[in-house]
Order: structure tokens, then sequence, then C-alpha cells
């Protein structure tokens, strides 16, 4: 039995500790924001925050969680329902095309702001490796730097 929180809900599962995260999020528990893109953490659509750290959740499997506070796309936004300043910042600058990927580049990003509260270009090229496949890319460098303009007037 491994007992672990994912968007601040206990959960506990047995006997599948080799199951990666992001089968048992999507499969056990409804929960379909990390999406399956590659599978072997190269794309980042799986991403998940695990204790504050963006995870590819399909590389995390179950037995290594214990304990660990997992948060997904859908545990970003506030118990109102408002949107985490990462999530609305991408709704204000129509960030997703196809949107298969975003819900792991809002995770990524929110660890980025977390981490580095006014990132350079240069540092959001490096934190964030997602790839989509539609090109948004600038329109995500946008989104991350008005979100971490909201969050600085928040502070």
């Amino acid at each position: 039995m491994v007992a672990f929180t994912v968007n601040g809900a206990p959960v506990e599962i047995d006997g599948q500790d080799n199951k990666p995260l992001l089968w048992v999020l999507r499969e056990d528990l409804g929960i379909l924001g990390p999406k399956y893109g590659c599978g072997v953490a190269q794309c980042g659509a799986c991403r998940v925050l695990i204790d504050g750290a963006s995870v590819p959740s399909c590389q995390a499997f179950t037995g290594d969680l214990g304990g660990a506070e997992i948060v997904t796309v859908e545990g970003l936004a506030e118990a109102d329902g408002r949107l985490s300043a990462v999530q609305q910042a991408w709704v204000d600058e129509q960030v997703p095309q196809c949107g298969f990927c975003q819900p792991g580049f809002i995770i990524a990003a929110t660890a980025l702001l977390a981490e580095i509260p006014r990132p350079t270009d240069e540092q959001i090229d490096d934190a964030i490796t997602n790839i989509c496949r539609c090109g948004t890319y600038p329109r995500i460098r946008r989104a991350i730097h008005r979100a971490a303009g909201v969050l600085a007037t928040q502070g």
C-alpha cells in the first residue's frame, strides 16, 4: 500500500508499485490533465508537480511516491475555481492551439516561477523543455512573463 496526496486529496494505491503515476492518475483516479505523449520523459505532456518539482509522470512509479504531494494541472486552480496566475496567463495570451501538450507546459511554468520568480527568456528556454507540435513557444514565453508579473504584484 502506497499513500500520497493528489490535488490535496489522500490516495492509497495497493499492489501497483511498478505502475507509472501517469496511468494511476488517468486510469485509476480519472484525472485526465496529464497526457501520454512519448512514454520516455522527453515531451513533457505528462508533467505533474511532485513535492513542488516538475516531473514527467510517465517515469514516476507509484511505489516510490509514499508521502508525496502530487499536483496536476487540475489542482492548480483555487478552491473557488479561480485559475492560477499561470493558467490565467495561458488564457489571456491564447497559448493553446490543439492544447494537448499545454497541461504539461503549465506545470513546468508553475515550477519555474516558484524557483525563478522573474525569469529571462533564456531561463525560460533552458527550463521549459516540453515539446509543442503546434509551435506556440512565443505565446508560451509571453504567458510565463505575464504570470511572473501577476505573481510579483501578489507577493
